[in-house]
């Protein structure tokens, strides 16, 4: 007997990254050197954008014996939710982790203003997925050894400060220079600390999810084949059931043969071909396999 036939499907599977911590920001705020500095992952670090292209992973162990995956996820620019930058083949990394290290240039080496780099980056996760802002954030306020960044950390405080409504938590806030590993410490314990006391997240709300109901009942079986006459007088049997059962069939060997008729037989087919006037030596025909009808 031959195995039943197969169901053909076509599937689009799309590979994210499981990490507890992310790190996000524009390209070249120092996320690759910080991952490179903590753990023992060694990603890719150049003076250019997009020197990370795919996502890095890690494993962090803190002096007081706590331990987390972290990802540097390539940089964000404005539209990436839209997919500028291969924005959205980056956010999605994102959708599994469970906290978030906000990487800044507080150095603004590049001319940016750290402030709206920050507010930038939110809103492309915001918009990407809004369930995505849920998750706790750590700032990181990077290249801290550089000039003019402790003035420029003051600033992006009071202007983090007057934005927030007096009753909601600020982020916490961690000046760190990942080139000089001053810092690190203070920021993966508080990480490693957010980290056990944040449950995984859904991605989406029970309300987005599309409610179905399915209902189960019993239904008499169809009809199992169907006769019908060709133009050369032969009889020709269809119906899912019975062509089941015939490409179940090797037709090879006499036993399946017998087996089959057996089964035609006890499906009622020898005596519907009766009924519709079938004789002795009848062709029959199943696709595109012929026989004799014995009456």
């Amino acid at each position: 007997e031959n195995g039943e036939p197969g169901e053909e499907r076509e599937l689009q599977l799309e590979l994210k990254i499981l990490a507890d911590v992310g790190l996000v920001g524009f390209p070249s705020v120092g996320k690759s050197t910080i991952l490179s500095v903590v753990t023992a992952a060694k990603p890719k670090i150049g003076a250019y954008h997009f020197t990370t292209i795919v996502p890095n992973l890690g494993m962090v162990r803190t002096k007081s014996g706590e331990s987390f995956a972290m990802a540097d996820l390539p940089g964000l620019i404005e539209g990436a939710s839209q997919g500028v930058g291969l924005g959205t083949q980056f956010l999605r990394h994102i959708e599994r982790t469970r906290v978030i290290l906000h990487v800044i240039d507080m150095s603004a080496s590049e001319g940016r203003d750290p402030y709206e780099d920050y507010l930038q980056i939110n809103k492309e996760l915001e918009t990407y997925n809004l369930r995505l802002m849920e998750r706790p954030q750590i700032i990181v306020a990077n290249k801290m050894d550089m000039p003019e960044a402790e003035e420029n950390l003051k600033e992006f405080k009071e202007k983090l400060a007057a934005n927030y409504d007096e009753f909601d938590e600020l982020p916490q806030i961690f000046p760190i220079s990942s080139l000089a590993h001053q810092g690190l410490e203070n920021l993966l314990e508080a990480t490693a600390e957010l980290l056990d006391e944040t449950d995984e997240f859904l991605l989406y709300s029970e309300d987005d999810m599309e409610q179905e109901e399915v209902y189960y009942g019993f239904n008499e079986d169809e009809r199992p084949f169907e006769i019908s006459r060709d133009d050369d007088a032969s009889w020709v049997l269809s119906g899912e059931k019975l062509e089941k059962l015939f490409v179940m069939t090797n037709m090879e060997r006499d036993e399946s043969i017998m087996k089959f008729a057996r089964q035609l037989r006890g499906m009622g087919v020898d005596e519907a071909l009766r009924e519709r006037g079938a004789k002795d030596g009848d062709i029959v025909r199943i696709g595109n396999f012929e026989f004799e009808f014995v009456d």
